[in-house]
């Protein structure tokens, strides 16, 4: 493997789809396969705690992908932020704005295979089954958005267009979990698969941690640290089973 992990010393914030799990056709689709429900709890007692989540994903899905833990996390790219396990959690945003999602909502209406998933403090707008809509879904969410251009921003995904916060992102997210509790002075290692997942890394790299990537649409594969959330899951397995053997 590239870096030398010590539990004692560091930790872990994972992304989910694409990095932990597969990417589905939708985003309702997505289970944790048995394997990574098995390592997540070695993982935690190895790390002492320190292992978060970090995705675009609202947290309430994090918690149905991977009960019944409830890690830390920071669902919806920061904005929603659960400092420990089973903690309360908090938000850094507002909610959407509502007369934006129901235009949203109206405007992608008539695409067939577009999905629009709401966040609460933001919304996904998913095209991998109708790729062809892509360049108008992007013409239609700036439109859209411009007049809460203070506000809001577009974030682009794998097959899928988000309209987030300007004031969270992923790495401030991992800045904050990594100065509370078990994370504190510890060494950051984030995993990720996507764009958003960048300013995560590099707030990590600022906190003398690494990232590491998981080739797919985004990292090529041949250049990426892993090649699919299957690597990822068995490199995860690995570090269990050398604590276990420990």
């Amino acid at each position: 493997m590239m870096t030398k992990v010590d539990p004692a010393a560091d930790a872990l914030y994972l992304d989910v789809d694409g990095t932990l799990v597969e990417i589905q056709e939708t985003p309702v689709n997505v289970t944790a396969p048995a394997e990574l429900l098995d390592v997540l709890p070695a993982l935690l007692t190895a790390f002492n705690g320190a292992v978060a989540i970090v995705s675009g994903r609202h947290n309430r899905e994090i918690d149905r992908i991977l009960a019944p833990l409830e890690l830390a996390a920071a669902g919806v790219h920061g904005v929603q932020l659960r400092l420990e396990r089973g903690g309360p959690v908090e938000t850094t945003a507002p909610r959407l704005p509502q007369k934006l999602l129901a235009a949203i909502e109206q405007r992608m209406a008539g695409l067939e295979g577009i999905e629009v998933e709401p966040k609460d403090e933001a919304v996904a707008v998913h095209y991998r089954l109708a790729p062809k809509y892509r360049r108008d879904i992007e013409e239609t969410l700036k439109a859209l958005v411009a007049d809460y251009g203070r506000q809001l921003e577009i974030s682009q995904g794998r097959m899928v267009f988000e309209v987030v916060p300007r004031s969270c992102s992923k790495g401030q997210a991992l800045r904050r979990l990594a100065s509370f509790g078990p994370f504190r002075g510890r060494r950051p290692i984030m995993i990720g698969d996507d764009a958003p997942d960048v300013s995560a890394m590099t707030i990590a790299k600022e906190l003398n941690g690494i990232g590491l990537t998981v080739g797919g649409e985004y990292f090529p594969r041949d250049g990426a640290d892993f090649k699919s959330p299957a690597d990822v899951r068995a490199w995860l397995n690995s570090l269990a089973k050398q604590h276990r053997g420990a």
